[in-house]
């Protein structure tokens, strides 16, 4: 036996469980009950640099104000000199989203854990408390199969609302994400929660995402439209809910006391009914669950592979430090075919400059149509005339992404056009291209330069 490792005179530290960017969580023992919990430890000084304190802060506030069963329990918070420990409730049976990789659920199963959802969210709102970041990785088991609704580094005080009444910060997983979060206007984090309920019901039952797309913008389109499609074993109760839960207007979606008034979940709970119906592997949700646990995923690691798309936070889109490379999140089905960059113009300002650059270089405008510019050579080349569209995104009320996609003609000469001409004389306009391996200024990553998107540290302003 090795010497035990005892924190603070009140715990044994056993196992390492997990971490993330700032912190690490490990299964203890509480010396004087035996009693089991989880320690997540927390770097002060990298959280300190990033300016997350305030957003430790807030977590803290927050889960000493919810105590409900089907939410984590933060049993105490203590401190040394360099180290944060959130002492909380241990949660044997790790995440729901590791059950949904096991495949589907039964709907009796899924009833059981969404009624424990949704009255864990009901009594957070009745608290003024929005979790804005719900999904599976963030919903544990204890023992017995209950559900407990952890991770609230992205959630909201009714107070951090502004004069209009609603939240303003765009934040949560894209592919749970409430479609007014999207949008540059702000929204009610009662019914942002309540869309991103709808999807994980939906997981549990179907085994994958209602609205999934490795091209970000795609996804984004669906979700602003709730274009998705119930598999055909729903029952159609189940559809009736989703419908009016999946709605994108919010002030029609399906309010909580609505949920509870549906056919779907009034029908009885099967104890018994914690079923698990395999499915091939391809056809589950799949995603990295790393960190998903701490307030600290908040930031990136930047070279994230697709599978992981439906785990990125908000944060992670709008505020990758190394120029805001977003290349890593799109599939690459147009291999060389394809330039992007994002800017933080205008999308009317972005059309000015494509055009002027396009008389500059004397590229033919062909027409615009759905927002989208088509651009033509002069002169026709090795495979005919090289044509290529440019079409504007918008990220983020203040970010915009650009695709400059080739649609006819040679690659090798869309290439040399993109290198010799466009690149240099977009240059003004450009924040980053896509791809590029150079960062932004250390200044700026650091924060002594802020940008005008709201980086993590300025997140609990709302």
């Amino acid at each position: 036996m090795g010497d035990r490792t005892i924190l603070m005179d009140r715990y044994e530290i056993g196992r390492h469980l997990g971490q993330g960017n700032f912190a690490k969580v490990y299964y203890a023992r509480n010396l004087a009950s035996g009693q089991a919990v989880a320690i997540k430890m927390i770097d002060k000084d990298k959280v300190s640099r990033v300016g997350l304190m305030v957003q430790i802060k807030r977590e803290i506030s927050i889960m000493r104000l919810v105590r409900h069963p089907n939410v984590l329990k933060l049993f105490e918070v203590m401190a040394s000199k360099s180290k944060i420990y959130f002492v909380l409730e241990y949660a044997k049976g790790g995440e729901l989203f590791n059950k949904i990789t096991k495949g589907k659920l039964s709907e009796d199963a899924a009833r059981r854990y969404f009624h424990q959802l949704i009255s864990a969210v009901d009594y957070c709102h009745s608290r003024g408390v929005y979790h804005r970041d719900l999904k599976p990785e963030n919903l544990l088991l204890d023992d017995n199969e209950n559900l407990k609704v952890s991770d609230f580094g992205l959630s909201a005080l009714a107070e951090s609302r502004r004069q209009d009444g609603l939240l303003h910060t765009t934040c949560g997983t894209p592919a749970y994400v409430a479609p007014e979060v999207l949008s540059r206007r702000g929204y009610d984090g009662a019914k942002a929660d309540i869309w991103s309920c709808g999807v994980i019901l939906f997981v549990l039952v179907a085994g994958f995402l209602p609205f999934h797309d490795t091209n970000l913008i795609e996804m984004y389109r669906k979700i602003s439209k709730a274009e998705y499609k119930c598999p055909r074993p729903f029952s159609i109760e189940l559809k009736d809910l989703l419908y009016k839960i999946l709605d994108p207007d919010p002030s029609t979606r399906a309010s909580i006391s609505r949920i509870k008034r549906s056919a779907w979940y009034r029908k009885p709970i099967d104890g018994n009914a914690l079923k698990i119906k395999q499915e091939p592997r391809d056809m589950v949700y799949k995603g990295e669950a790393t960190a998903s646990h701490s307030p600290e995923c908040s930031i990136s690691e930047l070279n994230l592979a697709s599978s992981s798309l439906t785990n990125l936070n908000a944060f992670d889109i709008i505020s990758l430090s190394t120029g805001f490379d977003l290349s890593n999140l799109f599939e690459e089905k147009y291999g060389r075919r394809l330039e992007r960059f994002t800017t933080r113009q205008p999308a009317e300002a972005i059309f000015a400059k494509l055009n002027k650059v396009a008389k500059q270089l004397k590229l033919k405008i062909k027409k615009k149509e759905n927002g989208v510019l088509k651009l033509a050579a002069p002169k026709e080349g090795m495979k005919g005339f090289l044509e290529f569209d440019a079409e504007v995104f918008e990220l983020a009320p203040s970010l915009h992404l650009v695709e400059l996609k080739k649609t006819n003609g040679d690659t090798i000469e869309y290439k040399q056009l993109m290198k010799d001409e466009m690149r240099p004389a977009l240059k003004d306009v450009v924040w980053a291209w896509q791809g590029d391996p150079h960062p932004l200024p250390e200044k700026i990553i650091q924060g002594s330069q802020q940008p005008q998107l709201p980086l993590p540290s300025q997140q609990p302003q709302e």
